[in-house]
């Protein structure tokens, strides 16, 4: 996979825009439904479309996966682009982060943390049950419009289109400082199945290489 490439997948992503109107967003019944959807989840799991818009390449890159979480600390997808050898995998396990490439057969562990959300979009999903402390909240045609109190990386703005069903979000738009933007909606969401925690174990496979990202 190709520096370029590779920085489609991780790009926010993340791992976020424009003007925020100014109603009063605590009230609003889409925040007091996600805050009360996140107190009682101990795990989710689905699948997920996701679009990267590259600005300043001019093109657009979709990559389909499947995702796992488990509150607060564990999480672990899988991308599959459009070439069926272009996979990728993230685990995040507290302050370490995973990110291997099957066809290269190399995997880079280093750390995760509010700088590196740019890296990792999904992981934003387990942290958005205190909207409130996080973001500044404004609402726009029923979604949600919230912008970093502090520096998540490149990440300047993300978008919440709410959810009918038990999850509470239906996707994710995130846009960063260069104009990139990434959308992630998500699919066949189930909460509370009990994960195992070896599911988020893993293992470096024969014939593969890890580095260390310092």
């Amino acid at each position: 996979m190709s520096v370029l490439c590779r920085a489609g997948i991780v790009l926010f992503f993340f791992c976020l825009c424009g003007v925020f109107p100014s109603p009063s967003p605590a009230a609003d019944p889409v925040v007091e439904k996600i805050r009360k959807a996140y107190e009682g989840i101990q795990d989710i799991k689905g699948s997920f479309v996701q679009k990267s818009v590259l600005k300043d390449l001019g093109r657009t890159d979709t990559f389909r996966g499947t995702f796992m979480i488990a509150m607060p600390s564990r999480m672990r997808w899988h991308y599959r682009g459009e070439d069926a050898g272009q996979q990728t995998e993230v685990i995040i396990h507290g302050d370490e982060m995973i990110i291997y490439q099957k066809k290269e057969k190399q995997a880079f562990r280093g750390r995760f943390d509010r700088e590196t959300y740019g890296q990792a979009p999904i992981a934003l999903l387990s942290g958005l049950g205190n909207l409130e402390k996080e973001f500044e909240i404004s609402v726009k045609n029923g979604r949600l419009m919230l912008k970093p109190k502090k520096p998540m990386g490149n990440v300047v703005s993300l978008e919440i289109v709410p959810s009918d069903g038990a999850f509470p979000i239906a996707s994710l738009g995130i846009t960063d400082r260069h104009g990139n933007r990434i959308d992630i909606t998500f699919r066949d969401v189930s909460l509370n199945t009990g994960l195992a925690e070896s599911a988020f174990e893993f293992t470096l496979p024969k014939g593969a290489s890890m580095y260390e990202n310092k």
